[in-house]
Order: structure tokens, then sequence, then C-alpha cells
């Protein structure tokens, strides 16, 4: 009688090596082989039996209308998916234990389900009843919403067979097991297989098929990396614990772009979307302080105004710390390189902490110019105008380059009541009735809006001092030659705004 084989699989590739190395042999990738057991008898039941041979025809006469997208009735999970599910489609959304992965799609399936759509809930994770509490509370209780709380492949293929839903959801596909397998849940071999029965009976039976799963520490997906390649699209539900904001993005789509954004606030009757997400970012910003500027980005079609923060303070650490919340590390490091070195402002003894308000990733390059003039406006104590915003690239030489779609950035800004925006030489001017303020490096930014403003000093009682000469100008001190002396910046080492 024949033995199963013990092999070790590859989680990025799904290669296959008869013993276990560091090193995937096929993709080099480290740390990636996990046992896995075959087992001897390969012949098992296959999803695709009895299917019919497709003869190839041209490609302009496939018909398109049975991959029309049905809408989920979220607007904003409807942005993301380009109008809805495709029937037959399958898609994996993954995020954080907490965040609200099973309350979206729970919300998701009942409000399809209201429209007459027959919808599958299958919780492998949680018990019937503590799904049934959450629909109650969501008011989610509707007779087209059918619910299934079991763990075994074949229980949930045979209820598929016998309901014949539109949409199925898999809460999560780690919890899985197919009992022919040999191996526990959560494993190479399981989360595989389960979702190839699964993806194959989407594909047959047009079944819109939605599948939950885990995230590892480092926020990827856990499980083979063949997963994410099989499915049609790939979403990833992001968000902090201690904010409401909840933000939804596609990093793979095969019926759409990937770039667009859907962003929810957790509310105590579910996720509700959020029309105007710019004026709840802006909502509790405090102007006049340093280090503050509202930057107008861009998640695919959709601006977005956020506020950059920065802090600089002095340490006496040997290292000092740079933190980047929200930000890119690597272009917070080349930034203040690019300060230090052409605007001569000394940061090497200074801890850097920078972050964008509410909870949101920005990673673009455009983010450089507002980046760069809130550090600045850090280092040198004084306050960027309210009413500006800040949009460019920053090289390495501290020229400002040009971004995509700078004219719907402003737009969006001016609808908020932005007056002032800099951006780079050789960018599109804004709106009517926006000051467009045109720079040629970050130093020529610096120099016009912080050069002439009043430093917020601390007084007695924390109150700020009047550093305001006669008339309300600020006062300067004359150096040789008439020039100005440098100011001095934290822990009392001098500052220089442009050299």
């Amino acid at each position: 009688m024949a033995r199963d084989r013990i092999v070790h699989r590859c989680t990025e590739c799904g290669s296959v090596a008869l013993r276990w190395s560091g090193r995937c042999p096929s993709c080099d990738a480290w740390n990636t082989l996990v046992e896995e057991t075959v087992p001897a008898d390969k012949g098992r039941r296959a999803a695709t039996a009895g299917h019919a041979v497709e003869a190839p025809r041209p490609i302009a006469d496939v018909d398109t209308a049975a991959a029309a997208p049905r809408a989920t009735g979220l607007a904003e999970l409807d942005r993301v998916m380009t109008g809805g599910l495709v029937p037959g489609s399958v898609t994996l959304v993954g995020g954080e234990p907490g965040i609200g992965k099973s309350t979206l799609l729970l919300q998701a399936v009942a409000t399809m389900a209201a429209t007459g759509i027959r919808a599958l809930l299958v919780s492998a994770e949680e018990s019937a009843q503590q799904v049934r509490l959450r629909a109650e509370r969501l008011g989610a209780l509707l007779p087209g919403l059918w619910l299934l709380s079991d763990t075994s492949l074949p229980n949930v293929l045979r209820a598929i067979a016998d309901l014949e839903p539109d949409v199925v959801v898999v809460d999560s596909i780690q919890t899985v097991l197919d009992p022919e397998l040999g191996s526990t849940a959560g494993t190479v071999t399981q989360v595989r297989e389960c979702a190839s029965q699964l993806l194959s009976v989407a594909k047959t039976s047009a079944v819109a098929t939605v599948l939950v799963g885990h995230v590892t520490k480092d926020g990827t997906l856990a499980g083979p990396r063949v997963l994410e390649h099989v499915v049609d699209t790939v979403l990833s539900f992001e968000g902090e614990r201690h904010h409401a904001l909840r933000l939804l993005r596609a990093t793979k789509h095969r019926f759409g772009p990937t770039g667009e954004l859907g962003l929810f606030e957790m509310a105590e009757t579910g996720l509700a979307g959020i029309a105007d997400p710019s004026q709840l970012l802006l909502g509790d910003r405090q102007a006049g302080v340093p280090g503050g500027v509202v930057l107008p980005t861009m998640e695919g079609q959709r601006p977005l105004l956020v506020e950059l923060q920065a802090l600089v303070a002095p340490t006496k650490l040997p290292m000092p710390r740079r933190s980047a919340q929200g930000l890119d590390a690597k272009r917070l490091a080349l930034l203040l390189a690019v300060i230090e070195r052409r605007l001569h402002m000394p940061l090497a003894g200074e801890d850097v902490f920078a972050s964008v308000a509410g909870g949101v990733r920005v990673v673009e390059p455009a983010a450089d110019l507002a980046l760069g003039l809130a550090l600045a406006s850090a280092v040198s104590g004084r306050a960027l105008p309210p009413d500006l915003v800040a949009c460019g690239e920053v090289g390495l030489g501290g020229e400002v380059r040009q971004v995509a779609q700078l004219p719907r950035r402003l737009a969006e800004a001016a609808r908020l009541g932005f007056g002032r925006a800099v951006v780079p030489a050789s960018g599109p001017g804004g709106p009517g009735g926006m000051e467009t303020i045109r720079v040629s490096t970050l130093a020529e930014a610096v120099e016009i809006l912080l050069a002439r403003q009043p430093r917020d000093t601390a007084g007695p009682g924390g109150r700020p001092t009047d550093t305001a000469g006669p008339g309300g100008r600020p006062t300067s001190t004359a150096g040789p030659g008439g020039r100005p002396t440098d100011t001095a910046g934290p822990g009392g080492r001098p500052v220089h705004l442009v050299r």
C-alpha cells in the first residue's frame, strides 16, 4: 500500500523541494519552504468533472454581457470594484483582525439580498449565533440571505450546489478544511486546494465568490502566494484601531483599475461610506501651528486633502530618531538630506517626527514639497499660512518637479476654501480665485513663505511671545553688510532659512 509523501513547498512561488533549505531553489526567497503532506491517492473528485470542451472562436464573438458587474449597494465598495461583483469572479479580501472585514461583507451581501439576489454567507470562524447577532445589529435579517456555519469544504460545495446562490462569501479561507488532504486547516496545501475548488465552482456556475484571507504580522496575505495569482481581485481593508476611518484598496483587479480608494467610517450601526473625506480629515485641523501644511493628494481618480505634520525636537541620543507615520520613510530621509544640504538647516542632532493626520497613508512623490515645507516650518518655528496647500516632487538638487493631475488637486482645494497653492514653476495654474505661487526650488518656497513669518516662541505660561516690531512687522537684526543674521532653531543652533 502506497504511503503519503512529505515534501516542502514554497509559499511564494509554489515550487516543490524534496528537502528543506533556507532558500527556495526556484525563486530564491528565504524561509518560505514549509512541510506538506502529499496523499498517495491523488484520484480525488474534481470540481471540473463533466465539463464540455469549448472550441476556439473569434475574440469578437465573445459575449461580454455575462461579465456585467452587480452593484453591492455600498457606493465606496462599488467604486473600488468598478461597479460591483462580476458573476463567476473570485475576490480575496485581506486586513488586520478586527478591522471590519466581516462587517463590510455582511453589509454588502445584505444589501444585495434586499434587491432579490440570493446570497450565501459561509462562516467558518464564527458560530451561527454570533453572525446572527451581528446581522441583527446591522439590520441584515433578510430572507434572501442564507447562512452556513461549517468548516468542511465538501459541505460548503454541497450547499452551493443545492442553494444555487448568486453570491458566496467564505469567511475565512484559512479555516476551511478538506478532510481528504490529511493536513490541518490553514496550511499551504489546504488553502491552495480549497481555494482552487471554490474557484472552479465559481467559474463553472457563474457565482460571484468572495474569500476572506488572514494577514501576517507584516501586513501581507497569509498562505501561498499562488492564492493571490489565481483570484481575480485582491482587496486590502486598512485602518487604525484607534481611528474610525477605514480604507479599501484594490491591489489587483482584472475588471478595472487598481488606483481607486474606498473610504468608510466605523459607526455603531456598521460601516458608513464617506461622501466628503477631505472635510472629515481636516475637521480638527489647528491653524497657525508650525510644522503643519495641507497636501492635495490623489487616490486613483479621487482628490483628497490631508494634513501633513512635522515636529523637530533636540535630542541627547547618539542616533536621532526618524519617525514617519503614514509616509514613506525613505522619502523622509531624502528630504531631510536635501533640507540640510541645500537649505543649510542643521538636523543631524534633532529628532524628526512626520505624520499624516487621520490615519491616511500617502506614499506618492507629490507629497515632497508639502513635507519639505512642514519640516522647514517646524525647524524655523514659523507657521505656514492657514489657507495654503502645497504639491510637488522634490529632486536631490532641491528642484521642484511637476506632478500628475495638478488641476484636479487644486480644484478640490479651492472647493474647500483654500486660497493659495504652492506648485512647481512649470505646472499649470489653479482655478479662478486661487493664488498660484510658482517655485523652482524648495529653498525658493521656504524663502517666500517662511522668511517673513514671525517665530512661534513660547513665553511664560506657554503663551507665544510677540516678536513683531512697530507697525506689526517682525523684528530683524542686521549682521555684517546689512544682511539679516540667522535665527536660532531647536537646541539653540542657528538655522539658515536660505543661503
